[in-house]
């Protein structure tokens, strides 16, 4: 339901067309069946994890870890940091390790200081002792180097496929759902968490003079705090509409007939969420964090992050003008997963040689 699933899961069947045997270690509480099973060819095996914040990403890791030490593959492929800091481990057990750093998820507003220090850690232990470092952007990859001197790191961005216009009544029958007009409707996507920014977005479209445009923010919180439960009540007072989680042809649905897609995040690693929205050529409005503004989009789709004035202005200015966008050739240019997926191909098969 995050970006780095669906990194995952557009990366992985495109690597398995190509030869590779690829397994999947998931966590069983997200999977749709408990015994391991193949997807596009992709086998997926479910692991047991409990649903507790903080303890389910180090259960799964620890975990996984075990599993592969029986399995013995060629490559062993870690996303994020917190999962890096096992790296030393499997170098330790004489396999090779590729590690994608996604984010700096330490700048994420819900880890307390304890928590943010052992992401620290992880994200040296990772760069340090992984063999490749695939990072998603120019921003990471001059961080690492300048932060630990690394020169190992590969440049692959995220990608995103473009889509295949949906039938008008299938847009429709989703939109009726929620009693929401096409192209009347700005549209946002992504957990209910501090970084993503959409308390700002819902301030910013209380200021804004919209008349009769609705807003829609789609997603919902892995574990519900006080954060997600606040925003919830924040968008109920202001007639914001909550799909919640949503995928497949009703996620198409209300991409492909907003007026505006709206990116308010304090913090991401290459978002996916907006490269799909310029995969539909719409209007975009991004804060102007570093992971952002390295997507090549005109200047004036910028605001200064958290900047709930200027976000309300940015918001009634593209509305009551609305201009035009293809965005399509920077898709295929920069953010194709084929492309991707070939890229990645050769980290392995350099490792496996070597």
């Amino acid at each position: 339901m995050g970006g780095i699933e669906t990194h995952c899961q557009e990366l992985y069947p495109r690597l398995a067309e190509k030869g590779v045997s690829v397994t999947v270690f998931a966590r069983k509480g997200y999977t749709k069946q408990n015994e391991p099973y193949y997807y596009r060819g992709v086998h997926v095996v479910p692991v047991l994890t409990p649903g507790v914040a903080g303890l389910e990403a180090f259960v799964h890791t620890f975990r996984c870890f075990c599993k592969v030490l029986k399995l013995r593959p060629d490559v062993v492929h870690l996303h994020a940091i917190g999962p890096s800091a096992i790296a030393p481990l499997f170098k330790m057990a004489g396999l090779k390790v590729v590690y994608t750093h996604h984010g700096q998820d330490y700048n994420r507003a819900k880890w307390g200081s304890f928590a943010k220090s052992i992401l620290r850690l992880s994200e040296r232990l990772g760069t340090k002792f992984s063999n490749r470092v695939i990072v998603i952007s120019e921003y990471l990859k001059n961080w690492l180097n300048t932060k630990y001197g690394c020169n190992k790191t590969v440049l692959i961005h995220n990608g995103v496929n473009i889509p295949k216009a949906l039938d008008e009544s299938v847009s429709v029958k989703y939109l009726e759902k929620y009693d929401i007009v096409g192209k009347r409707y700005i549209f946002a996507l992504g957990r209910f968490v501090e970084e993503k920014g959409f308390h700002d977005l819902i301030a910013a479209y209380k200021k804004a003079d919209l008349g009769d445009v609705t807003l829609v923010i789609a997603g919902t919180a892995d574990h519900e705090c006080e954060y997600s439960k606040g925003l919830r009540q924040m968008a109920a007072e202001a007639g914001v509409v909550l799909p919640g989680f949503i995928h497949g042809e009703e996620l198409q649905a209300f991409f492909e007939n907003s007026s505006l897609f709206v990116i308010p995040s304090y913090h991401e690693g290459l978002p996916i969420v907006l490269l799909e929205a310029l995969s539909y050529n719409l209007n975009v409005i991004a804060s102007d964090i570093p992971a952002n503004t390295e997507v090549p989009l005109p200047k004036e789709c910028f605001y200064p992050m958290a900047d709930v004035d200027a976000l309300a202005q940015k918001l009634t200015e593209f509305l009551n003008s609305p201009v035009q966008r293809n965005f399509l050739q920077v898709v295929r240019e920069h953010y194709d997963w084929d492309k991707i997926a070939d890229q990645t191909y050769k980290v392995y098969e350099e490792l496996v040689q070597r």
